[in-house]
């Protein structure tokens, strides 16, 4: 214990670091006719994004940015180090953030802003910068959800779109009430990508003046895979009409896929290993919200706390 005391009061002396000096030439001006990231969104036309520099320090010589990472429709996200004590942050990827245990990609990130600063431009003397990218870490930390710029409480049910396209649940795409079970729905689709390496859905119409992601096709991939909805939920959603007859009859100008199931896309599992996967998912991918597990239900799923799975 006196050795730990020891190193932990060596610690809260440790000096302060020095900020970093940056680069102030060196770098890609990017033209004012090229929108760059977040310039695309109508929160940074309205002056909602605060604007940061590559080695502002921030409250009260704390913290320093080394650089960006990344932007989303309500801000940017950044990488800085603790001027006081330790340095580290998160990565990002959309909204799963892998906390860093790999202090070496910290390392190269500044090398390489340092050696080769990022392209950047600005708007009204407000700074825009191009995203730089982490090397691959050795190794992942403990992972993080992030993101909460479109949040609402799951204790009111909605109808308002949302969703990333391909993860959209169905009474999302049916217009009908939802609540907390979306999540559920989004969680189970993000886990199959993830784990089996590709999608499960796409949404993509086959119909050539087309070609983009439509609800239609996302629908008709889910019935291929999962069989028709059921008419209770059917009769709760606004857009119903235009996907299914009053009986529950496909009505829609867009095939669906033939010989699918969850079974046949699995490739990565054999046996009892697959077979209780494939439990997990199917808790998560139903029609119904109210048939899907609860997120305390997939905790205790015997998938997850089975370290070994014999057949």
């Amino acid at each position: 214990m006196a050795p730990l005391l020891k190193w932990a009061r060596g610690l809260l002396r440790r000096s302060p670091l020095r900020p970093l000096q940056f680069p102030a030439t060196g770098f890609e001006v990017i033209p004012e006719t090229e929108l760059l990231e977040e310039e695309n969104y109508k929160e940074f036309k309205a002056g909602t994004y605060c604007p940061v520099n590559i080695g502002d320090v921030y409250a009260s010589n704390t913290y320093q940015v080394l650089g960006k990472l990344g932007f989303g429709s309500t801000s940017t996200v950044w990488l800085a180090r603790n001027l006081q004590y330790v340095d580290g942050t998160h990565i990002k990827a959309d909204n799963i953030l892998h906390a860093i245990a790999d202090k070496g990609i910290l390392e190269s990130f500044v090398k390489d802003e340092m050696e080769s600063p990022s392209p950047r431009k600005f708007v009204n003397n407000t700074p825009i910068y191009m995203s730089r990218r982490f090397g691959l870490p050795r190794e992942f930390g403990r992972i993080v959800l992030s993101d909460f710029g479109e949040v609402v409480k799951g204790d009111v049910k909605r109808n308002h779109n949302a969703q990333p396209d391909v993860y959209r649940s169905p009474e999302v795409m049916l217009k009908a009430a939802w609540s907390y079970p979306i999540d559920v729905w989004n969680v189970g689709a993000m886990i199959w990508d993830v784990f089996e390496g590709g999608h499960l859905f796409h949404g993509l119409d086959p119909c050539p003046e087309k070609g983009y992601y439509t609800t239609r096709a996302h629908l008709a991939e889910i019935i291929g895979l999962l069989g028709p909805p059921p008419l209770d939920l059917l009769r709760r959603g606004t857009r119903s009409r235009e996907f299914f007859s009053e009986d529950g009859q496909w009505i829609a100008d867009c095939p669906i896929p033939q010989g699918n199931s969850l079974e046949k896309a699995e490739l990565v599992l054999a046996g009892r290993n697959k077979e209780m996967f494939l439990n997990f998912i199917k808790g998560m991918l139903t029609w119904r919200p109210e048939d899907r597990k609860t997120p305390k239900q997939l905790l205790d799923d015997p998938w997850l706390q089975s370290w070994e799975i014999s057949d």
